[in-house]
């Protein structure tokens, strides 16, 4: 990618997404600039990618193909109509603000600009991070691709309308959490059989990791999955129906329909 982009804002997600481009080997360093309220954040990226450190948003707005802003959301706002005046014609804003939809971003620039709306989520802090894009209608196709070259080097991304971005924070945004309360029982049950806690936690995890990773890569369904476990009067079939008793799935689709709820009730406040 032959773009200079820079980030209003270097916190967790703003690290992550620098630390993808670079250790990919999407972007250039001397090509990534930075910027934020504690500067000594951004000087421990300098040292440790080496990208380029700026004094002002004025700099950063100036220099950027791209600009990502990943501040909170409380200051998304102010942070834009700063940078607005600066603004290159053909730049690409990105916010990673949760809760900022792509009205609230074009209202606080003040005028049309190419804008481009993320839903990340925590493993992106680990380079596997699930990234949902939604963009304006000024975004080209080329563009599009460069958005999710960029969201693609700490995980995957894909496009989504805007109205489907309550049902990314109940299926990706807030699921990790649900995962995590999984890997803990899977690794309590364990515990509760003789086994070390600290195994428990690496067997349990294990387990989850290389079975989400047969879904994405074989594209086998998971129910067939399952079924491929599932031998005849065995012990995995013995555990499917004691969970399918206690409503399993039931209690998952009904946390994950809460989640989406509580984000359209949130969305509407602001």
């Amino acid at each position: 990618m032959n773009k200079k982009i820079g980030f209003i804002g270097t916190g967790n997600m703003g690290g992550a997404i620098i630390g993808g481009l670079v250790q990919s080997k999407v972007l250039a360093a001397n090509h990534i600039y930075a910027i934020n309220h504690h500067p000594k954040r951004t000087q421990e990226l300098v040292e440790k990618f080496a990208i380029n450190a700026t004094s002002s948003i004025e700099e950063l707005t100036k220099v950027s193909d791209i600009v990502v802003v990943a501040v909170k959301p409380k200051v998304v706002a102010e942070v834009l109509a700063e940078a607005a005046p600066f603004l290159k014609k053909d730049a690409i804003i990105i916010s990673v603000a949760a809760g900022v939809t792509l009205a609230s971003l074009e209202k606080a620039i003040g005028s049309k600009q190419k804008l481009v709306r993320i839903m990340p989520n925590l493993p992106s802090l680990v380079g596997e991070g699930m990234s949902s894009i939604t963009a304006n209608e000024l975004l080209t196709e080329e563009d599009l691709v460069l958005v999710k070259e960029i969201f693609n080097s700490f995980g995957k991304a894909e496009v989504v309308v805007e109205d489907l971005i309550h049902a990314v924070v109940g299926v990706s945004g807030s699921s990790p959490a649900y995962v995590f309360m999984f890997i803990e029982a899977l690794a309590d049950a364990a515990v509760q059989g003789g086994m070390p806690r600290e195994q428990a936690y690496t067997f349990a995890a294990q387990s989850v990791l290389g079975s989400a990773k047969m879904v994405l890569e074989t594209g086998i369904s998971p129910g067939a999955l399952k079924d491929m476990i599932c031998s005849p009067g065995g012990t995995t079939i013995e555990a499917v129906c004691e969970l399918e008793r206690k409503g399993f799935r039931s209690a998952v689709i009904d946390g994950t329909m809460a989640a989406m709820a509580k984000s359209a009730v949130m969305s509407k406040k602001d």
